[in-house]
């Protein structure tokens, strides 16, 4: 399948990128690189553009013969969103709504949509499937709940095959040591962790010990790069013209704040020490997926679930990279 990835730069739509290019498929990445890399995406198969750019998306798809498109790009930091919500709805909404234009004029009508578990916000549900109630808690979450809104009336009215895929958190690196987590700033736990391992932070800052849960911090439910990527697949190999599916995508098995920070502390061998502070706005107590219906309809077999697995991964790419692409390019030089 002829496939384009917007966001295909960025730390899971690479991942995507790449198994669909090793199972043969002829995908390419359009990112403006704001939040991507360059090294992240095999050599010939990034288009730099902005996904406001409806014209330069629709030539593109036509050039390409693009027959499907997985939908990754969007600006993705909760505290942010918070405190510029300007960004996040021009990026997220504002967006999508070029790229579903662009998918009409260019012919296109198959669509996975990288969305999120935040969309089921403070849900006392644990673990929570596809029909959970959708109570958003933060701007980042509202937008991604929107997107979803906006797919499903393009494609009653215009035509379009969807599916919603509601991950929850994306974690690990390529088994490879090649490729892997790097944002910046970096607000995700375990590479949080990892630096704090390697030297470059004094310590981790622990937002909240407070919640209502087995011991005072937030549970959530951590799936590989190398699992989502097995369930993108999956997904976008099963979205005909007339689908209209949501899946979550997750390991069915939470781990708190503190079960995160023993793995990495196992798994490296040093101590991480940690500072409590205040609570993070928008944050739910548990967010843990049920994964039975994307399991049983499109047979999905994740490989990661013991959260040592996962970190271990992660460390042998912050070992090999300690600055992330950056060093990885020198590395290449």
């Amino acid at each position: 399948m002829k496939v384009l990835v917007t966001g295909g730069a960025g730390y899971v739509g690479s991942a995507c990128l790449r198994k669909l290019l090793a199972e043969g498929h002829d995908a390419i990445a359009f990112d403006n690189l704001s939040e991507g890399y360059e090294a992240a995406v095999p050599a010939g198969k990034l288009v730099k553009g902005d996904i406001a750019d409806t014209a330069a998306l629709t030539k593109l798809m036509k050039d390409h013969g693009s027959e499907a498109v997985m939908h990754f790009a969007a600006a993705t930091y909760v505290g942010e969103s918070v405190t510029n919500p300007d960004h996040h709805y021009n990026n997220n909404i504002a967006g999508t709504l070029s790229l579903l234009r662009a998918m009409r004029q260019a012919g296109v009508n198959r669509m996975l949509f990288s969305s999120t578990c935040a969309t089921y916000g403070d849900n006392p549900v644990v673990p929570m499937n596809e029909t959970a109630a959708q109570i958003p808690c933060s701007p980042y979450a509202r937008t991604k709940l929107a997107v979803e809104w906006m797919i499903r009336d393009f494609a009653h009215a215009y035509g379009l095959g969807f599916t919603l895929l509601r991950y929850f958190n994306a974690s690990g690196a390529d088994r490879d040591g090649e490729f892997g987590e790097a944002h910046d700033p970096e607000t995700h736990l375990i590479p949080l962790l990892l630096q704090v391992a390697l030297g470059q932070r004094d310590k981790l800052m622990l937002y909240g010990d407070d919640y209502p849960t087995p011991d005072g911090t937030c549970i959530r439910d951590y799936v590989h790069t190398d699992d989502l990527a097995q369930a993108h697949m999956l997904a976008i190999m099963a979205t005909t013209p007339t689908t209209a599916e949501v899946f979550n995508i997750g390991t069915g098995n939470g781990q708190s704040v503190k079960e995160v920070h023993r793995a990495c502390e196992e798994v490296t061998g040093r101590k991480i020490p940690l500072q409590v502070t205040a609570r993070r706005p928008g944050d739910a107590p548990a967010l843990v997926a049920d994964p039975t219906k994307l399991k049983t309809q499109l047979g999905w077999k994740p490989e990661f679930y013991d959260i040592k697995r996962t970190v271990e991964t992660a460390w042998a790419w912050h070992q090999k990279y300690p600055k992330g692409y950056a060093d990885k390019v020198k590395a290449q030089r």
